[in-house]
């Protein structure tokens, strides 16, 4: 009988290239079912699939699996000339049938060849949403229709354990769904990392691992917030309680610090009256100091142990609470333009534009959403909006100060510090300004000198907040394609606070139904399918 499907993990070592520990004896299992992987940006969440995936060795500690394992990775730019076979690691194979149906192929290639390798491949694709030929270039896809094909390469050898790493993070809600149906459906242990708020709520666990270790939750993304609300009370009342006892410990110590002196103050005056023998005076001026010597010590160690108790209480609740953002007031007015498009054109082909026609006007503090299915044009017409994109037909007026935010994070210059990347893009800020903008992002210290090519993708989405928005003036239009791609949960929660109360305009495009909820916009304009 074979064994059941598992991950096993025990006392699990590993450091990040600059030495810094990111797991100190990590102990988890995994068996059947859907478990969701969270985390704040840098904990690991990737570094951990890659370990169980083996494409990393442990420090020290071993990490079990029993069954065949696939992982789907966080999206990457797909090689030169590479096809939707080659993603499913059959390029050769498909070259293989080509050539026996160009009649060029030897002996050797017909014994070998996969006559059914186009239908099975064909039927993975469809299984996550897309029906395209295996020979299809992936650089014609959108990074949506890559995400998928990555999924589909990953069921493609029926595993018995699926990792994976945001999976939905470039898909539109259809492909969402299709992610959402794949898991509901699955058979064996998958162990998604994700910060996508509606696929959560489908995992049977959540494990969040944090500087403490790892911590698992029963039940979906719900289940896992009312237990992390809980936390977060409790610590509060902790903090609340630890500073209380703190403040006791000191004002006891004060009183019994001015009875002592009010006692030795007697005492001097008795010895300068001489009304008792000098020996019985001596002795009780020892007894008193022996015995305040220790009286002193023990208030010490208490108050010493107070002050330890209310540092981890602090602790615990700085761990538990969400960095916050802040965005300095724009003053925008209520009637200042904004942005005018005017029957713009845009796209790669000039000849087949993406867009056609579009007119688009914001004036004052509007929050406008951009919709529309991958490949439709939202981030052309963002690019459009930014300037970074001229427009093939058509008018664009940009009247306010903007700044726009992509998905890749190309505003960042990865071998430059998170501090050099925020004073190279805003070359008036001086040191002290920018170290001030990163710690309103939650950089402090020595975290503003790390390299930008060593941060997590929530990291750099962070500095490159900070960089565009942690500046004064702040921009009076944001302008955010996809902005929750990268961010952990808490940063989620972070920049929706941030956005409830900025006073600027926002032009965003985003799938994450629960960040646009938040985001509360004006109008959403729905771009046709592309």
């Amino acid at each position: 009988m074979p064994a059941p499907v598992s991950v096993s993990i025990s006392r699990l070592f590993w450091s990040v290239p600059d030495g810094r520990p990111l797991f100190t004896g990590l102990d988890l299992a995994f068996g059947p079912g859907r478990t969701g992987l969270v985390g704040r940006n840098g904990a690991g969440k990737s570094t951990l699939l890659r370990l169980i995936a083996g494409e990393l060795s442990p420090l020290s500690g071993q990490i079990r699996t029993a069954g065949r394992l696939a992982m789907m990775r966080q999206e990457a730019a797909p090689a030169p000339g590479a096809r939707i076979a080659d993603a499913f690691g059959q390029g050769d194979a498909l070259d293989r049938l080509e050539r026996a149906a160009a009649g060029t192929a030897s002996a050797a290639d017909l014994a070998a060849a996969d006559w059914d390798l186009p239908a099975r491949i064909g039927a993975a694709l469809r299984r996550c949403g897309l029906d395209m030929p295996p020979e299809t270039p992936l650089a014609q896809l959108s990074g949506g229709e890559q995400s998928r094909a990555a999924l589909a390469a990953a069921i493609f050898g029926d595993p018995d354990i699926l990792l994976l790493d945001e999976p939905t993070d470039a898909l539109d809600r259809d492909g969402r769904a299709a992610v959402a149906g794949l898991l509901r459906g699955w058979p064996g242990c998958a162990i998604v990392a994700s910060h996508d708020r509606a696929l959560l709520e489908e995992m049977d666990a959540i494990v969040e691992l944090g500087p403490r270790g790892a911590a698992r939750f029963g039940g979906g993304f719900s289940a896992y917030r009312r237990q992390k609300d809980e936390a977060e009370a409790a610590a509060r009342q902790a903090l609340d309680q630890a500073g209380r006892a703190r403040d006791l410990a000191r004002r006891r110590a004060q009183e019994a610090a001015e009875r002592k002196a009010r006692k030795d103050g007697a005492g001097k005056r008795s010895r300068a009256k001489g009304g008792q023998p000098k020996v019985l005076l001596d002795a009780a001026k020892e007894r008193a100091e022996a015995s305040g010597g220790a009286g002193t010590r023990l208030r010490e160690a208490r108050c010493g142990a107070a002050e330890a108790a209310l540092e981890e209480a602090r602790a615990r609740v700085e761990r538990l609470l969400p960095v916050d953002m802040e965005i300095a007031p724009t003053g925008l007015a209520p009637a200042r333009r904004v942005l005018r498009l005017d029957g713009v054109a845009a796209g790669h082909d000039p000849a087949a534009p993406v867009l056609r026609g579009l007119s688009l006007e914001i004036t004052g503090p509007e929050r406008v959403v951009i919709a529309g299915p991958n490949g439709s044009g939202k981030t052309t017409l963002l690019d459009l909006a930014a300037g970074r994109r001229a427009p093939l037909a058509g008018q664009r007026e940009l009247c306010v100060p903007a700044a726009c935010l992509d998905q890749h994070l190309g505003l960042l210059d990865p071998g430059a510090s998170l501090l050099g990347n925020v004073l190279r893009l805003n070359p008036q800020m001086a040191p002290n300004q920018a170290r001030a903008a990163l710690a309103r992002f939650g950089f402090r210290g020595a975290e503003a000198e790390r390299p930008a090519g060593a941060a997590s993708g929530g990291e750099r989405l962070r500095a490159a907040l900070a960089a565009t928005l942690g500046g004064l003036p702040p921009p009076m239009l944001l302008i955010l394609d996809e902005p929750t791609n990268h961010l952990d949960l808490d940063g989620i929660a972070a920049l929706e606070a941030a956005l409830a109360a900025y006073d600027g305009a926002v032009l965003a495009a985003s799938h994450d139904a629960a960040f646009l909820a938040a985001l509360g916009p004006d109008r959403i304009v729905t771009l046709p399918g592309g």
